[in-house]
Order: C-alpha cells, then structure tokens, then sequence
C-alpha cells in the first residue's frame, strides 16, 4: 500500500492501513473507524481514564513480575498514567456502537500507549519500537475481560461522584425542610384537597427519598469493587496469572483509593453484567424520586395567579418569546427530561445486559455508555437543583393559610366526633353554599365553638390525634 500526503502505514495481523500522521492509534482503530459509522458518540470519558488505570497497573504489575525490560515497563506505565490523567482524549475516535466485547476500545488504548511509550524511548510517533500494542501493553489481558474491569472501575469512580453530589442535593431540601417547619399549608391526594400539613413535613418526605437513593448507592460500591482482571478470554485466566491480576487491582486501588480486588472467578462478570445492571438500578431509581420532586415542584409553583402558586422558585429566565413577564419552572422542567433519559437508558441498559450468550456479553460498549451517561447527569442535576432551585424556593404562607381556610378537607377531625356521614353533609353544604366548613361545623355539628375552633386548628391537624 503506498502512502498518501499526510497518512502514514501501519500493520496488523490482517495487513497494512493507511493512518493519519499525527496520530497515536494504528491500523486495528483505523479498521474501527471505518467499520462503524453510525452515531456520534464516542468512549465515555470515564471508561476511556479507567482504560489508562488498568493500562498502567498491568505495567506496573509486569514490572514488579519481571516481565520486561524496566524501561519497557516504566515507558509503558508513564503513557498509560497520561491516558487515565486525561491526555489522549482526542485519540479515541471510534463509534460507541461497535463490536459488543468493546474490542476496538481495549486496541485503542492498546495502540496508543505503545505509540506513546515507544515515543517515550526514543521511537519516533510511526516507528517501530520495542513496545507492541498486544505482546506488551496486553500482555496477560484480553478485552474481554478488560472491558467489563473497566466499566465497573468507571462506575464505581461516577457511583463515587454521584454520592457526593446526591449527599449535597438531600442537605438542601433538609436545609429547606427545617427553614419551613412553620409554614402550615394543605395536603394533597389524587390532585385533591387533603388534610394541612407543614412545609417541613412535604419536604422531608423529599429527604427522606434522597436518603434512600444515597444508601441504596453506597451499597451498591462492594459490588463494583471486584473486577474480572486476569480472566482473559472467558474467565479461565489463559495467558495470564493470579499474581498479575492482583497486583494490577491493587495499583489501582492504590491510585483510586477505592478497594478494588481481581475477583476468584470471574465467569460471570465476564458472561454477564449483572454488576452493571445493578448500578442501572439504582440509577433509575434515583430518577424516579427526582421525577417526582420535579413534579411537586412545578405543581407547587404552577400559577403564579391561576394555579397552586404555594411556592415561589427562583426566576432564571424569561418564560415566552410572546407573553412579556412569563416566567417558567426551568430546572425542574430540565431535571423531568433528565430523568426521563435516564429511565429510557435504563430499559436499553436492561436489554443489553440481557443478551450475554454463553460465555461473553455481546453489548458491553452500550452499558457503558447508557451507565456512564446516566450517571454523569444525574451527578449534575443534583448540583443544579440544590444551586438553581432548591436553594432559593421559598412558600407563600399566605396563599398556604388562604388556601386551608377554603378546604373540604378540613371537616376531617370531625368525623372522629359526629361521625363520617355527618362530616361529609357538612363539607357538601360548605362546597355549596361557597362558605368555609368552621362556619357550616358552627351551625350544624351540634359542637360548642371552643370544640370546634380546636378540632379545626390546621396546626393540631399536623401532629395527629390527641
């Protein structure tokens, strides 16, 4: 093949390739590139750094082993450190949707830490030094079993992040809840008035989700700390060792400060992803509870003047290219198509994990990027909701006190004196006649006032039965 202005050659056990001069990657990427051509999405950053961690823990591994040469090992361990650092990010030009083992990602790195540590040595970007993509930077690797390592390494370092942001994200609404422990306002059930409750109690109900969601989390951390380092090909661990399992999970460990560990067996992380189904899990879940935060706080905001309106959010942006002085609950409208991503990549994580025939998952690229994605933006929204709307949402305790006084509902504490049928002709004649039910229970209950003025205090009604 002869070479063309600005491209140079480079081979493969299936021949020669012309490859961009400037380039690190070689001729399996160059395939690659040229094989799938169907999206614009590409590695997801996480996965491609825990690539460089497991890349320079293998190096390091063989070096303490006595693999190689030590300049060969310390060349092979500074490239990789500079992928997982974040340089290269421009090296990785191939299509998520590709071969389902993720092969073309593993070649990738492969080529680009030998590319760098042959540069590293002395060998000029193109030449052929003395560090091969797979007899060095793969020695005792396979994708197969590199690939699943590193989107649970990837994972784990988001579930890490999200922890965090989620954690900063539940100490605001709790903020919030006690800065509202005096405002008294009206419940709500199936969209219909209900009994009064306080700010504080509608707010904890959100923490207390969040609460959930973040140990749900934190639970999960164990499961993704064991990796299938060193089972190659489908677990058996051809071509590889024990000892350099561990030692390349410990380096990483080390790095990360996160205890990961090469698993006894690795059959199944490597046929399945049930690991990764898991974190699907409990991403999904935690949309679901930000779906429905969202929700209350655009109902609870809707108005100003002809809607619920009893809470004010903070105003970010004009509302309407037409309507002057509209303005519209935008985080909370952003954090429902988060959400709603998140759910859908939930269901294409689900089917991809499903289909692991026998001894290999065959869509582990998309569970990496379904995974990481959704992780990423959910760690965002957390922030954003806290700093964008959270923070500064605040209740209109008089539109709350107007709208319990203007209740059915408040006939409820009644019941427990009159009895049911007798409450509920009171709360008719009220919705009725247009007054409001202490007026109606004064007239009809056969109650004192002092009795009734007591069982309808909204505040009592918010701490149960005396």
């Amino acid at each position: 093949m002869a070479s063309k202005k600005g491209f140079r050659i480079e081979k493969d056990s299936m021949g020669e390739m012309l490859v961009p001069e400037h380039v690190y990657w070689g001729a399996q990427t160059a395939r690659a590139v040229k094989n799938f051509t169907v999206s614009s999405r590409r590695i997801p950053e996480g996965l491609r750094l825990a690539l460089g961690w497991i890349k320079e823990g293998a190096a390091v591994a063989h070096g303490e082993l006595g693999t190689f040469p030590e300049s060969v090992c310390d060349a092979v361990e500074e490239a990789a450190r500079e992928l997982r650092r974040g340089k290269f990010g421009d090296q990785f030009p191939i299509d998520l949707y590709q071969t389902g083992s993720g092969t073309s990602w593993n070649m990738n790195a492969n080529e680009v830490v030998a590319a760098r540590a042959n540069e590293l040595l002395g060998f000029p970007l193109g030449s052929r030094g003395p560090v091969h993509p797979n007899d060095t930077v793969n020695r005792g690797q396979s994708s197969n079993d590199v690939i699943p390592a590193a989107i649970q390494i990837a994972s784990r370092l988001s579930a890490k992040g999200l922890a965090r942001d989620l954690r900063y994200l539940t100490e605001a609404v709790e903020k919030k809840a006690e800065e509202s422990r005096d405002v008294i306002k009206l419940g709500r059930t199936h969209l219909q008035d209900a009994v009064p409750m306080t700010g504080f109690q509608e707010l904890s109900a959100w923490a207390d989700q969040l609460h959930q969601a973040l140990r749900r989390l934190k639970a999960l951390f164990p499961v993704l700390e064991r990796i299938p380092l060193g089972g190659t090909a489908i677990g058996t661990g051809l071509n590889s060792s024990r000892s350099f399992a561990d030692l390349t999970a410990a380096h990483i460990a080390e790095g990360t400060g996160c205890p990961f560990v090469a698993m006894d067996r690795s059959f199944s992380a490597i046929a399945a992803r049930d690991a990764s189904l898991e974190y699907g899990d409990v991403l999904n879940a935690l949309a679901v509870i930000i779906m429905k935060i969202a929700q209350d706080l655009r109902l609870l905001s809707s108005g100003p003047r002809a809607g619920l309106a009893e809470i004010r959010l903070p105003e970010l942006q004009p509302g309407s290219s037409i309507m002057p002085g509209k303005v519209n609950p935008v985080i909370p409208e952003m954090a429902v198509q988060v959400a709603a991503s998140v759910m859908g990549k939930h269901v294409s994580l689900t089917i991809a994990c499903q289909n692991s025939p026998l001894q290999l998952n065959i869509m582990m690229p998309l569970i990496a990027g379904e995974l990481l994605d959704s992780a990423e933006m959910l760690s965002r929204l957390c922030r954003a909701l806290a700093n964008r709307c959270i923070s500064g949402m605040s209740y209109d305790r008089q539109r709350c006190r107007d709208l319990i006084e203007g209740s059915l509902a408040m006939v409820t504490p009644l019941a427990l004196k009159i009895g049911y049928e007798k409450a509920a002709r009171i709360a008719k004649e009220a919705y009725a006649s247009g007054r409001n039910v202490r007026d109606v229970a004064l007239e009809q209950s056969g109650l004192d006032s002092e009795t009734v003025q007591r069982l309808l205090d909204p505040e009592r009604m918010c701490g149960g039965v005396d």
